[in-house]
Parts: C-alpha cells; sequence; structure tokens
C-alpha cells in the first residue's frame, strides 16, 4: 500500500474514476458476464475505495484492486440473493472457483479485454442502432440522455435499445472475445462503421441548431485511437486517419454566428496541422501495407484536400481516380454524387450536372438534400437559374439543420435578387 496522506488517494481514485473506470468496467463485464452485475460490482468497489485508501493507503496496482474487489462484492451480492433463489449458488460457487490473481494483473490485460467488450457491443447478433447506443454508454461512458439527444430519440427508446442489447448478449450467451483471424475483417467491419456513425453525428448533426456535437466526434476519434492501439490494422489507420483529416477542418466549418461555411470558401490557415500531419502519416501507413479498404481511400482524399492551399489548386484527377476505386469497393450513390462534384471541378460543371441528374434520374438520393443543393451549386455556375433555384428549393424541403437551411435561404436571396 502507498503511504501517501489521504487527500492523495482521494485525488488518485478521482482520476481514475474520471479516465479508466470504462476499462475496469470492462474486465468486470468479462469476468462477471453480465452488464449490469458488473455496472453494481464497479459502483461497491469505488465505495470501498473511497472507505479505505485514505486509510490504508493506495494499492500498488489500484486498477486490479478495483476489478478483484468488484468481484469479491458481486460474489457477495450474488450469495445474499440466493437466499431467496437457490440457483444462484451455482453462480456464486462459479465465480467463486474461476482464479483472478490480481498481483499477476497488468495494464494489457484490461486493454485486451476493452477490445473485447468493443467487439461485444458491436456484435452483428445487435441492430445497428443498439450496437451504437451501446457502444457509447458502455466504452464512452455518454449518458442514456446524451445519445437519446444525439440522435434524435427519447431517453425512454434509447435505455430500451440498450436493456434489450445487454439481455441479447446475455441470454444469446453472446462470448466477450476478440474474433478469430479469419472472422476478424467482417467483425472488425461492424466496429469501424459504428465508431464511422458516432463520428458523422458529430461532425455534421442530423438535424438542430448547430453543424457539429464535438462532444461526439471528440469521442469517435478516442475510439479509433484506442482501436489503433489495440488493433492495428491497416483500416484501423485508415478510419483514424479520415476522422482525423476531418476533423482538422473544424474550426474553419462554421463562422463564428454558426453559419455554413462550404469547403472552397474556408479559410485553410485555420485547419489544424497537427491532426493533418498526423493523419496523412496514418494514410501512408495503410497504404503501405496494400491491404486497405474504403476508410482508407476516403482517407487519402481527405489528404489530397488537407494538401491543397486551394480549392483550384487541388489535384481533382488524382480524386476522381480515388473515387473511381472506391465505388468499385463499396457502390453507392452517394460516392457517385461526391465523384460527380470532383468530375466538375476537375472538367466542367456541365460534367458534373450530367452525372448529378443521371444519378436523380434513377431515383436515388431523391430525398437527399445534398444531392438537389449539388445540383442546384452547379446550376448555378453554369448561369441556369430558374433549374438552381428550383433545386435549392428542393434542397431546401429535405434539410433539417438550422445552419444548413439558413444557407439554402440566403443562397435563394441571393439568386433572387441576381446576385
Amino acid at each position: 500500500m502507498d503511504p501517501n496522506p489521504p487527500e492523495h488517494a482521494h485525488h488518485t481514485l478521482e482520476a481514475i474514476y474520471r479516465s479508466e473506470s470504462r476499462r475496469v468496467l470492462a474486465t468486470l463485464i468479462r469476468l462477471l458476464g453480465d452488464f449490469d452485475m458488473a455496472e453494481e460490482a464497479l459502483h461497491d468497489a469505488i465505495v470501498a475505495a473511497v472507505e479505505q485508501w485514505p486509510r490504508d493507503g493506495v494499492p500498488a496496482n489500484p486498477h486490479a484492486w478495483l476489478v478483484s474487489t468488484g468481484r469479491f462484492k458481486a460474489i457477495d451480492r450474488i450469495r445474499r440473493r440466493a437466499r431467496f433463489d437457490g440457483t444462484l449458488d451455482d453462480v456464486a460457487d462459479q465465480l467463486q472457483i474461476e482464479a483472478f490473481d490480481p498481483a499477476r494483473w497488468d495494464e494489457r490485460h484490461f486493454d485486451d479485454d476493452r477490445l473485447r467488450l468493443i467487439f461485444t457491443c458491436c456484435h452483428p447478433a445487435l441492430p445497428r442502432e443498439a450496437q451504437t447506443a451501446l457502444t457509447l454508454r458502455e466504452i464512452c461512458s455518454l449518458t442514456t440522455e446524451e445519445i437519446a439527444r444525439a440522435f434524435l430519440t427519447s431517453a425512454p427508446t434509447t435505455a430500451k435499445r440498450i436493456v434489450r442489447a445487454k439481455a441479447k448478449i446475455r441470454d444469446a450467451r453472446i462470448p466477450y472475445e476478440v474474433p478469430a483471424r479469419v472472422d476478424l475483417p467482417d467483425r472488425l467491419d461492424s466496429v469501424l462503421q459504428v465508431v464511422y456513425v458516432i463520428f458523422t453525428e458529430g461532425y455534421s448533426a442530423s438535424s438542430g441548431q448547430s453543424l457539429t456535437r464535438a462532444d461526439l466526434s471528440q469521442e469517435a476519434i478516442r475510439l479509433g485511437r484506442l482501436l489503433a492501439g489495440l488493433l492495428p490494422e491497416p483500416e484501423v489507420f485508415g478510419l483514424l486517419a479520415l476522422m482525423l483529416l476531418q476533423e482538422s477542418r473544424s474550426a474553419a466549418r462554421v463562422s463564428a454566428e454558426g453559419d455554413l461555411i462550404l469547403l472552397e470558401q474556408q479559410n485553410r490557415l485555420l485547419w489544424d496541422r497537427n491532426l493533418i500531419d498526423e493523419g496523412k502519416a496514418l494514410v501512408e501507413r495503410a497504404l503501405a501495407s496494400r491491404r486497405f479498404g474504403p476508410y482508407t481511400l476516403q482517407a487519402a482524399i481527405a489528404a489530397l484536400h488537407a494538401e491543397a492551399q486551394t480549392a483550384e489548386s487541388t489535384d481533382w484527377s488524382q480524386i476522381v481516380g480515388l473515387y473511381d476505386v472506391l465505388l468499385h469497393a463499396i457502390p453507392s450513390p452517394v460516392i457517385e454524387l461526391n465523384r460527380a462534384v470532383a468530375v466538375a471541378m476537375r472538367d466542367h460543371p456541365a460534367a458534373g450536372l450530367a452525372l448529378v441528374d443521371a444519378i436523380l434520374e434513377r431515383g436515388d438520393l431523391r430525398d437527399y438534400y445534398l444531392a438537389h443543393a449539388t445540383r442546384a451549386d452547379l446550376c448555378r455556375r453554369l448561369g441556369q437559374t430558374e433549374e438552381a433555384l428550383k433545386s435549392y428549393q428542393q434542397a431546401r424541403s429535405f434539410a433539417h439543420q438550422q445552419p444548413v437551411l439558413r444557407f439554402l435561404e440566403r443562397r435563394l436571396r441571393e439568386m433572387q435578387n441576381g446576385k
């Protein structure tokens, strides 16, 4: 035990609780096999630490102490409940038998458990919205109310998703483990999709007063860094690079009044060069592996934007080529739309407009405001005022984000006034 004064014990415990409690929880979930039981055990261990550490000193391995104490507290809880439910005796006996030696527990064990928990929260047997909610709750420690606000659902709905996901994991006996190497690509893709969904909602909120939700984008980047440290796969680096490169522009994307600023009009001096340098290095590392996928390709496109001094000097030919490769890997009308913008910049607005019209004529992206806003901008650049006004009005009908709506209204006023 640490002979330092009680104040040191309080400060140490506060620091561990703020930054490390989810690591302890991940191990308790694996040991106890139940999310709610692990939450109770963590709470009991913290209460015990508040009582004992100021008196006895901080343990040599605080994390292991909390896990060991939480585990024994859980066993005690189960034995008390067994007085009313005899079937719980077997559960308590099994937990008592399973070996756990705090003296042999190091940081790697905690990291391994966090990785196991991420894959468990993102298991394909769970609905995608449940994967996202459970990941934010158990890995990122967001409250149910915060998750509900972020994804425009009610707190009771979010709580039900989390409860059902936990029950599914328990009842289906979904294992707390990292998939075998042969199964890793498919399972990792699910994890990366969830992390990117979280980032996307933070980077460009689906609705509301603000363009961004910095808390969510930062949580996603934190998850990306965690994954990159625990599982150094090329596409993990690719996703982290993509998030860093997109996040690097955050200070330039919104005016002081909260209005949207388009990429070509952003003050590139405000872009975060540290995030750009880190992102570019990760892109190069992923590309060098020759085992990269869609996230790395998107990150490579973002890196080309980050390198350009102006929109006009961007290497649009290379960006179009990367979109061609990306479309082959994951056909998507949204990627087609992005490619059309790049073609318009490389060749001529008319070339881009023809591609956008083809997408809309197929019925794809009919309700996607960005498709209509893109068409409107290309028509505006071509001097097709009536068509531009019509498309801006359609874009406005499908937009839900206040900064976007204000931007579209401003464009409509400018065009109606002949500017």
